[in-house]
């Protein structure tokens, strides 16, 4: 038989890809990044999801999934975990394509890496269930880590696989994960950690506020990962680097009638400030950019370097209470 896997690359789904293959299962792998993962690389596909499909000699489809996901987080049909993240809409949204994907290739069932309980949303026992009716794959997701605690799958019972090969573990403690990986001679897998910054809460408040002012494209969801925010109208936003990197990066994401700005003699932040910003908006973003230079003094030059290229402002920097009131 065939099946496509679901590869994020973390011990659970390397360890279902083995486990599979002692069933003499015929596997093929797919990888879903966004723009909202931490672990997505320069290729545009996560790259512990490439390590893990090399070193297991399994053939890899990486699918974009931003802009359905950004639409789920929108409009999330089964709503948000602890902050913005839709996590079960975004399953459907995966499963959904491998589906397609599964048909296309002639495969005949999916398999994942889930463990009930261990993700407290998405890995629930009602939800596992609510993620196949949605997708349209009741019966047809297999998952072998987890199998013998829940009803028997298509796979199963129709003797594809061996329902007493497959496991019952259950929970957060990855202990058995460790044995099995051991066993199975699993090596150099990564440590668990959050993968997606929609979970993270200071994250949230800045994809609230796009949502809230109708920018919520791919476009200005990319710049959320770099600097801080600062919300200075409807329209208008500044982002400030926190490091030599991020001020390197920030002037390649502007768009016309955005302005830069950076300190003229001090070390310290470049702002992007975006939305066609005026005269006022600018000096305003200008004491911002004061306001986070390393050394403090009485006032300080501030250079436009695009929009309004070799002019100079002198600012002054914010009080405390006003940075916090234009923070987002």
């Amino acid at each position: 038989m065939k099946a496509i896997v679901l590869l994020s690359g973390g011990l659970d789904s390397r360890l279902a890809i083995q486990v599979m293959r002692e069933q003499e299962v015929e596997l093929e792998a797919v990888n879903f990044f966004t723009i909202f993962c931490t672990c997505t690389a320069k290729t545009k596909s996560c790259a512990e999801a490439v390590s893990a499909a090399q070193d297991l000699g399994v053939p890899l489809r990486v699918f974009d999934a931003t802009g359905d996901l950004m639409k789920a987080v929108e409009n999330p049909r089964f709503g948000y975990g602890r902050a913005v993240n839709p996590c079960l809409d975004c399953r459907v949204i995966m499963l959904r394509r491998t589906a397609r994907y599964m048909r296309e290739r002639g495969a005949s069932f999916i398999v994942t890496g889930d463990v009930l309980g261990e993700r407290p949303m998405s890995q629930r026992r009602e939800a596992l269930g609510i993620i196949e009716r949605a997708a349209g794959l009741e019966g047809l997701i297999l998952r072998p880590l987890s199998a013998r605690l829940l009803p028997p799958t298509i796979p199963e019972r129709k003797g594809w696989v061996k329902r007493e090969r497959l496991l019952d573990i259950q929970g957060r403690s990855r202990r058995r994960q460790m044995e099995l990986a051991r066993e199975l001679d699993v090596n150099d897998y990564p440590c668990p950690a959050g993968g997606c910054r929609l979970t993270e809460k200071g994250f949230a408040k800045k994809v609230v506020d796009l949502i809230k002012h109708g920018m919520w494209n791919p476009g200005q969801a990319a710049t959320l990962k770099i600097g801080r925010h600062f919300r200075l109208g409807p329209e208008i936003k500044v982002i400030l680097g926190r490091n030599e990197g991020e001020n390197s990066l920030l002037p390649g994401l502007g768009k016309p009638g955005d302005v830069v700005l950076e300190p003229a003699d001090l070390p310290g932040p470049t702002a992007l400030v975006t939305g066609s910003p005026t005269p006022e908006d600018t000096a305003l973003a200008a004491r911002l950019v004061a306001s986070y230079t390393t050394y403090r003094q009485d006032e300080y030059s501030i250079r436009i370097v695009s929009g309004r290229d070799g002019m100079t402002i002198e600012a002054r920097d914010l009080p405390e209470n006003k940075l916090n009131e234009l923070r987002i």
